[in-house]
């Protein structure tokens, strides 16, 4: 059987929330595509369930399960810290790997993996799955279509309350929202601004989480190129009443998408705007504020779905296509990079910057 049809071979390192949870379920949603021959942990019990249910082989060292020959594909999904150091090392076993975000703690700690990629630039993937979030898509779509004019401010929104004490509140452990939810939000932000960036501003704050990380990241982007956006974006969890998930400014109308629904109210394409000018003259009785003409507008609402219909889980499928077939993976090291370069300059001079 020629490799191109065979399952990529899988070894997870991680078997908590994100391995264990999310990975496995995609994994084993494509049967064709992958095969989860390998998993390490240091918790015995998840190994063991993952040997019960695969039949696999299982390690309690990282180091060992580099040395399976079976491994094609190391996915790496276990705490923050570990996430450069591990991707080092499988990548000077000759393994291919799969990232889960953050890359990396810091922009100069994701350089690293920069320099270890060069000339093999294929064998890094990065997990930053919300690059297909169905919401985020979709709004793609409709800015492209050009309903709402130039589009000079979006809205980015990731709000609740909780009052978490796990380690991703931790800052030693990496945790806190920048290299939580951050890593999603900010690459989408990246996306509207075409990855071209003038200015960055950022408030950080801890307010309901009980460790020592933020829990409240407001971050502000400018950038876009020649027509200029901002992207204002913010990630709490210390907000009990959320404002909608995108909000979407342009020349000629304005989106909101809260609850799986999107609301446009834009400028009716058939009506054909007047040339006029600003007037010096006062105006006269009951003229109102001198608009120069009534508008007709286009207002209505409708459920997510995009045309392209990919779902966050499609990165898997991405995947599987660079590897196998050498299709370009969506998700380049350098767009990752500048993730993490905006993390870091939104840590820079706050009580949570990291060294």
């Amino acid at each position: 059987m020629s490799k191109k049809n065979t399952p990529i071979g899988v070894g997870i390192v991680g078997l908590g929330r994100a391995g264990n949870g999310m990975h496995r379920r995609d994994l084993d949603a494509r049967p064709g595509k992958f095969k989860i021959v390998a998993a390490c942990d240091v918790i015995k019990s998840r190994c063991d369930a993952v040997e019960e249910a695969y039949g696999c082989a299982t390690y309690g060292s990282f180091d060992e399960m580099l040395k399976d020959p079976k491994i094609e594909l190391v996915d790496i999904a276990t705490p923050s810290p570990d996430h450069v150091p591990m991707t080092l090392k499988a990548l000077r076993a000759g393994k291919k790997v799969f990232l889960e975000k953050p890359i990396a703690l810091t922009f100069k700690e994701a350089k690293k993996l920069e320099r270890a990629t060069k000339g093999r630039s294929k064998d890094l993937f990065i997990r930053h799955n919300r690059r297909f979030e169905e919401g985020f898509q979709h709004i793609q779509e409709i800015i492209a279509q050009g309903l709402l004019g130039d589009v000079y401010e979006i809205k980015l929104r990731r709000h609740n309350y909780q009052r978490r004490a796990d380690w991703q509140t931790i800052i030693e452990c990496g945790g806190g929202q920048l290299l939580n939810w951050g890593p999603h939000i900010v690459d989408h932000a990246l996306r509207f601004l075409n990855g071209k960036v003038d200015s960055v501003w950022s408030d950080l704050r801890k307010i309901a989480a009980v460790g020592d990380a933020e829990d409240h990241v407001h971050i502000i982007l400018k950038g876009g190129g020649k027509k200029t956006c901002v992207v204002d974006l913010e990630i709490s969890g210390g907000v009990a009443l959320g404002e909608p998930t995108y909000l979407v400014y342009g020349t000629k109308g304005s989106l909101v998408e809260k609850g799986e629904q999107i609301t446009m109210k834009y400028l009716d394409p058939k009506q054909k705007l007047s040339r006029t000018r600003a007037s010096r003259e006062t105006p006269g009785t009951g003229s109102g504020f001198g608009a120069a003409e009534k508008l007709k507008w286009v207002e209505k609402t409708f459920p997510i779905k995009p045309k392209a219909k990919l779902g966050c889980d499609s990165i898997w499928d991405h995947l599987h296509a660079s590897i196998r077939h050498r299709k370009a993976f969506p998700i380049t090291l350098g767009e990752a990079l500048q993730v993490m370069e905006v993390i870091s300059l939104a840590r820079k001079g706050t009580p949570f910057q990291l060294a």
